[in-house]
């Protein structure tokens, strides 16, 4: 078969021998790009130029795992409850989402960031945080340009169905806070006080220290890095807690609040209490229990907002104040 070529088919021929590709491949490229190109030559050479950008922007990524370390980094001066929280988080993605490590940031599409949530958590409330958590992972990446958008941005909200919890019986309150007297000398009984009658959250009463008491003030100074908010707060002390700190403040060499492994005390404290096996303590139990005798004593929203740290009132309305299980709220200030 004779075909003979033009001078420039054959200087084609040979810039693509120059080049080291097969001719045969060469046109297949040529080809695609006519294509894409819808037959104009300089349409096709601008699908390749766009291609190539394309396909550095997607070279140019990293892992999910080493998004989470960068991140992480970028919020080492946040409050330690938002870092042990983001590591937590995290790592339970990547433990229970085979794989999810190596991947790449940018290859990782928002159906599969829904299914990740869906496999690492079980309540709508923790897929609720992980989302925000994974969102702050990819919100990351996209500012170092390892992926041109969020994609868990069009991963819809986990809907959660706020209900009430269930606040102590005066029964149950006298058990805990004979219990925490016996318990370890005592150690914990200060701490277990600044719950029930103040409103302070276990892990803000794990950071407070004896200096943030204020007996003469009859005040309790919750500092912005140690809430879970953020915000500042003045907690009053009220006759029962005042009661209890006074025989616990200035123990010898005793700065915290709490003893070392408070956590841990918690739970064993609780337990010895008798919440245990059948009898599961409900979470957030005397924060609610303090906020109900609060409303119910003192009758004021806006005053136990203040006390409690929320920015409204909307929570407390919905889901903190429980009126029905008050009984005798005057004796519970009295105690």
């Amino acid at each position: 078969m004779n075909i003979e070529l033009s001078e420039e088919e054959m200087a084609a021929l040979v810039l693509l021998k120059r080049s080291g590709v097969p001719a045969l491949e060469a046109a297949q490229v040529a080809y695609a790009a006519l294509k894409s190109g819808k037959g104009r030559t300089k349409r096709a050479l601008r699908c390749i130029a766009a291609g190539a950008e394309e396909l550095r922007k997607q070279e140019r990524t990293v892992s999910f795992e080493k998004a989470v370390a960068f991140a992480l980094e970028a919020r080492r001066e946040r409050r330690v409850r938002t870092v042990y929280d983001f590591r937590y988080f995290t790592r339970r993605f990547m433990k229970r989402c085979p794989g999810l490590a190596r991947r790449k940031v940018r290859a990782i599409s928002a159906q599969e960031c829904a299914q990740y949530i869906e496999m690492a958590f079980d309540t709508p409330r923790q897929r609720q945080k992980a989302r925000l958590i994974l969102s702050g992972v990819f919100g990351t990446a996209v500012k170092r340009g390892w992926c041109s958008e969020n994609p868990v941005a069009r991963v819809e909200t986990p809907r959660v169905v706020e209900k009430q919890v269930p606040i102590l019986s005066p029964q149950e309150i006298k058990a805990l806070r004979q219990t925490a007297e016996r318990y370890q000398g005592g150690s914990c009984a200060a701490a277990v006080g600044m719950m029930l009658y103040a409103g302070i959250r276990p892990h803000e009463v794990a950071r407070l220290t004896w200096a943030q008491v204020d007996l003469r003030e009859r005040a309790i100074y919750i500092l912005p890095q140690h809430s879970k908010t953020g915000g500042a707060r003045r907690v009053t002390i009220h006759k029962p807690l005042l009661r209890i700190l006074s025989r616990y403040e200035g123990r010898p060499h005793e700065k915290k609040i709490c003893p070392a492994g408070w956590l841990r005390h918690w739970r064993e404290l609780r337990r010895a209490a008798g919440w245990s096996g059948d009898k599961p303590w409900p979470q957030d139990a005397l924060r609610h229990t303090f906020a109900s005798y609060h409303l119910s004593h003192f009758r004021s929203y806006a005053e136990l907002q203040v006390e409690i740290g929320h920015r409204d009132a909307t929570l407390l309305r919905t889901r903190y104040v429980d009126q029905r299980g008050v009984r005798s709220s005057a004796q519970f200030w009295a105690a």
